[in-house]
């Protein structure tokens, strides 16, 4: 996977522009859809998409829609995807972006729980362990099987 610089430096380089097309030059921006940044990390992991589905918990025929382009995940499904992914705070907050989703805001408790298990490496059953000890709402709810 490519490097890119993080959103910070990048909104220092366009204010820094003279004019905005000064700073598309510069070829920074991306039209990156969330299916080929699912795909990227998949890939870089060494995962089959049977894995992912397995270790998201998320309905595999929508996980199949979502690698493929034709859905979006809501913010909890592309968390689950995230955990599965083994993926960083970066790299999580970047899927939620691309999801178009609120990203993990650390003055929100639940989003405070989820972004220590993430820092931490933890698994999503991890992860729901600690929601449910501190009595957030879990990721994966038994009752919830679809998107």
């Amino acid at each position: 996977m490519t490097e890119e610089h993080l959103t910070a430096d990048l909104l220092k380089q366009l204010s820094a522009a003279a004019r905005p097309e000064d700073y598309l030059l510069q070829g920074e921006t991306i039209d990156r859809e969330l299916s080929d940044y699912l795909n990227e990390l998949r890939n870089d992991r060494g995962m089959k998409r049977a894995a992912v589905v397995r270790e998201s918990a998320v309905n595999e025929t929508f996980v199949y829609d979502i690698f493929k382009g034709k859905s979006l995940p809501g913010r909890d499904n592309a968390l689950k995807l995230a955990f599965a992914l083994r993926c960083s705070l970066i790299e999580t907050q970047r899927i939620l972006r691309l999801a178009g989703v609120s990203e993990l805001w650390p003055k929100r408790s639940r989003d405070a729980v989820i972004i220590w298990c993430i820092e931490r490496g933890l698994t999503l059953a991890q992860c729901d362990d600690e929601l449910y000890r501190l009595g957030e709402q879990t990721l994966v709810n038994p009752e919830d099987d679809s998107a």
